[in-house]
């Protein structure tokens, strides 16, 4: 007879699965960079789904110069403020913020960091503007660091100082056609037991009389007396940071009346600002703040301009 074998239910690579401790995702690595000075990051909020038809411009591809229908995510991306500087040098315990400017009248201490010849890396610290949108409730921004890459030391500062204080826009970071990485918070789903949140099978009757069958059979063997992390068991589901890698910047629209659907997108409304069409979907749901970035995989993608023929303005009433 053949070995039993059943493979195990539900991912363990994102365990233990927490909530989230801020609705704000944070990156821990940021790709390269080389040539002039570049913020390398920019945030919106979501807005919904709808599709377009564009031409197909993947090389090989079956469908290849033939129209085809994609699914893309609406981000509306108001402008973005500089706020502050920050740098970072490393020591013995990792990264650590080595020296801040969040006014002119502060600037004077970063030229004595940079001086030092300790600093290794640049941050902006930037301020969404969600007080501009329709769409979003919130009034305060989200405030959250871009790295700036590209130059020397040197040129990163003067390239920060220069931005202290005024609004950035997407164009500076991302272009249209290009790909990037999506950072968000996925939509919580609160407390959920085993059968939902891992995808165990459900116990059958003849094996579970008392009625209970949406749980585990056993937490484990009785040596050692251990529950073991791998057991699947009830908890948090959902409200967890996803990044998702290679998402394609499909369009850069400067006014939401192009693509704003009869009676508006659900649970948000009209977009009347500048907004960008990701191909595919995004982490979260609508009005979730949505941090971009160049993408950190980038070792096969060809820079195209898409061909976009019609973008769907159906009602998503249904």
């Amino acid at each position: 007879m053949s070995d039993t074998h059943r493979p195990r239910r539900g991912s363990l690579a994102y365990s233990p699965r927490k909530r989230a401790k801020s609705q704000v995702p944070k990156y821990g690595a940021w790709p390269e960079h080389t040539g002039e000075c570049v913020l390398q990051g920019f945030a919106g909020y979501k807005v919904g789904m709808t599709h377009i038809v564009m031409v197909d411009d993947h090389k090989k591809s079956p469908s290849e110069g033939k129209e085809i229908m994609v699914p893309v995510t609406i981000v509306e991306i108001p402008a973005m403020v500089v706020i502050g500087i920050r740098l970072y040098r490393n020591d013995t315990f990792g990264k650590r913020a080595f020296a801040e400017a969040w006014s002119e009248e502060t600037l004077a201490g970063l030229s004595e960091a940079v001086a030092s010849g300790k600093v290794t890396a640049v941050f902006a610290i930037t301020k969404t503007q969600p007080a501009v949108l329709t769409g979003v409730p919130k009034k305060a921004g989200d405030i959250m660091e871009m790295r700036i890459a590209g130059g020397s030391i040197e040129d990163r500062v003067a390239y920060a100082t220069a931005l202290l204080g005024k609004e950035v826009e997407l164009d500076s970071v991302l272009k249209t056609g290009e790909y990037l990485d999506v950072t968000a918070i996925t939509t919580g789903k609160g407390t959920n037991g085993p059968v939902k949140r891992w995808g165990i099978q459900t116990r059958k009757g003849k094996h579970s009389r008392g009625g209970k069958k949406r749980h585990i059979g056993n937490l484990g063997p009785w040596f050692p007396h251990h529950v073991k992390w791998q057991v699947p068991q009830t908890g948090q589901m959902g409200y967890m940071q996803r990044t998702e890698f290679n998402k394609r910047l499909l369009k850069i629209g400067e006014s939401g009346e192009e693509i704003n659907p009869a009676g508006g997108f659900l649970n948000y409304g009209l977009v009347r600002g500048r907004y960008v069409a990701i191909k595919g979907s995004v982490p979260g749901p609508c009005k979730r703040l949505i941090r971009m970035r160049p993408a950190i995989r980038q070792s096969e993608h060809v820079e195209r301009i898409p061909a976009i023929q019609y973008v769907s303005v159906a009602s998503k009433q249904g």
